[in-house]
């Protein structure tokens, strides 16, 4: 209870064990869901980090709120933001200009508040005016490839941040992968996040399609958003129930991609020459990565460049918890979350924060005015690219 970062600045929220243990005990088959305070559990799962006995109480939450929307239906706003993968496509490409343009202006956003229940400053990614598959299709590798590895770029690369495919391509290349891009679609995360399971176990199944053929074949899958690696490895299976041999095989499959980095590293096969780079930079493991249970990969292989110092926050959450955040009555509580992240990338003295989540860099961005990255973008640097 005291370790959570919601009910520490709300009263909205009276904390994981009340609505997660204690309210378990009424959710039998066929009961309605006693407390609707569950909808403003965030997700963070710091009380699934700190609980002695290991109880999921964040997953409890989960199918707690997939009741109340099975019982009563998501309101459009939570549909439509549960859909990252429509909203992006929708969003990228000739008419990003204008997008961007358009949620710019107050009164557009005011308007977005009132008929959407979007905050009016929510931070919205800026679309691409191209995707990360349309460039990847003029992409031509560079350097010989020994070995191949596929590359889940998931909705926040193909289609508002490019550069950071751009930059996790350039990386694999450098250590002799040759990278392969199958179909795929949304991991479901926000799905999963909004109550819409069924949705999401029909994304997810469709990622496990395409990806088990060269899963089977040895094939490790990698990704740079830790949000989707850690859907496609355990979030989208545990909550859904799914536990073929296919979708096992898929979820073992599956790396973060400085998790693979870093098992290259201890292999000795990563590629170390690396160009020095003098700089201390602020550094926030998020929430979804500390779920992984996998240490800081990305501080363990970022440690091999020479010059290089990364400051580890140990704020709970950012606060923006995918959509949470977005959303008008809960954009304030995401904000007080955050507030003591803020004042740690702040206190950097930085103009450069490093983060492995995309919602999670641009809800610093907006907490701080720092320019966020993702570790990739560094590494890839290091390397002389980009």
């Amino acid at each position: 209870m005291s370790a959570c970062p919601v009910a520490a600045v709300t009263d909205t929220f009276p904390g994981p064990k009340s609505v997660g243990p204690q309210a378990q005990r009424f959710r039998q088959p066929g009961q309605p869901v006693p407390d609707d305070s569950v909808d403003y559990c965030s997700g963070c799962r710091v009380c699934n980090e700190v609980c002695p006995t290991g109880v999921k109480i964040a997953e409890l939450n989960s199918r707690a709120r997939a009741q109340i929307v099975a019982e009563r239906g998501a309101p459009l706003r939570n549909k439509i933001i549960g859909r990252a993968g429509v909203v992006g496509r929708l969003s990228s490409g000739p008419q990003a200009p204008l997008v961007n343009l358009g949620l710019s202006i107050k009164p557009v956003r005011w308007a977005i508040e009132q008929v959407m229940q979007i905050h009016r400053d929510a931070p919205l990614p800026a679309a691409s005016s191209y995707t990360f598959r349309s460039w990847f299709k003029r992409h031509r590798p560079t350097g010989v490839a020994r070995k191949q590895v596929v590359y889940f770029h998931g909705c926040s690369t193909q289609y508002y941040e490019p550069h950071v495919g751009k930059a996790a391509i350039a990386v694999l290349e450098r250590n002799g992968f040759e990278v392969i891009i199958p179909k795929q679609g949304c991991c479901g995360l926000p799905l999963l996040s909004n109550g819409d399971f069924p949705a999401a176990k029909g994304r997810h199944m469709y990622n496990v399609e395409h990806l088990l053929p060269y899963v089977r074949r040895g094939i490790p899958v990698v990704g740079t958003s830790t949000s989707c690696t850690l859907t496609l490895k355990e979030e989208a299976p545990e909550l859904i129930g799914l536990h073929s041999q296919d979708v096992k095989d898929v979820a073992a499959g599956t790396y973060d991609i400085f998790e693979f980095l870093r098992n290259l590293a201890e292999d000795g096969e990563l590629d170390t020459d690396f160009r020095p780079i003098e700089r201390t930079l602020p550094y926030h493991p998020p929430c979804q990565l500390r779920a992984h249970r996998i240490g800081r990969p990305a501080m363990d292989v970022l440690a091999l460049v020479p010059g290089l110092r990364l400051d580890e926050s140990h704020a709970d959450c950012c606060g923006i918890a995918g959509t949470y955040g977005l959303k008008k009555e809960k954009y304030q509580i995401g904000m007080d979350v955050g507030a003591k992240l803020f004042g740690f990338v702040k206190d950097a003295g930085s103009d450069l924060a490093l983060c492995d989540s995309e919602t999670c860099r641009w809800q610093i961005s907006h907490g701080t005015g720092v320019v966020t990255k993702h570790p990739i973008e560094i590494l890839a640097e290091a390397y002389g690219e980009g």
